[in-house]
């Protein structure tokens, strides 16, 4: 079940858009109440505009790695994440660019989430400052499970980015003739 839906939100951006603007919105609500539902949904829907453009440049670069459709990519993803090297030589290709221009985008991760840290950190404080002890307790957790998450995350997609990309460049085994195995199998006996 969890496989169908991550599939569906990897083809369909929008959709994907969508949800995340009514999560941030309804995070929102939470932690700063009495504001009107409409006016945080159009907050939140303007201030990801920038956010949308940058995930539309990564699919269209992903996209033209792979050398293929949305579907493509979302085929070599899977495989990355199941950790599968590809025995095809195009699905090799494509595989080989796609993780390198995933692991060229994530070359400023440490400081991007040192960054990230300072943020949220940042925000932590002034809401302590400003807010009401509820809302700093809450945006609190919120942060700390924020970057805990993103740190994590960073890690494991970097783990399996270099795995790949150390399995791509590994040569291919050949594979043996039908007499070399009935050879191998009676000297191993």
């Amino acid at each position: 079940m969890m496989l169908r839906i991550r599939v569906f939100l990897a083809r369909h951006v929008g959709v994907q858009l969508v949800l995340s603007i009514l999560a941030a919105s309804a995070l929102i609500m939470l932690l700063f109440p009495g504001r009107s539902v409409l006016s945080v949904l159009v907050r939140t829907t303007i201030t990801s505009v920038g956010a949308v453009a940058v995930v539309l440049a990564q699919r269209r670069r992903e996209r033209r790695a792979a050398g293929g459709s949305v579907d493509d990519v979302v085929a070599l993803g899977l495989k990355l994440r199941r950790g599968e090297v590809p025995s095809a030589p195009d699905e090799r290709r494509a595989m080989r660019a796609l993780v390198a221009q995933r692991l060229h985008r994530m070359r400023h991760r440490v400081p991007a989430l040192v960054l990230l840290a300072f943020l949220f950190t940042a925000g932590t404080l002034l809401t302590v400052l400003t807010g009401s002890p509820l809302q700093a307790v809450a945006f609190g957790v919120f942060a700390v499970l924020c970057v805990g998450w993103s740190i994590h995350n960073s890690n494991v997609q970097h783990r399996r980015l270099r795995s790949m990309e150390a399995a791509l460049n590994r040569e291919t085994p050949p594979v043996p003739a039908e007499g070399n195995r009935t050879a191998a199998a009676g000297d191993a006996a």
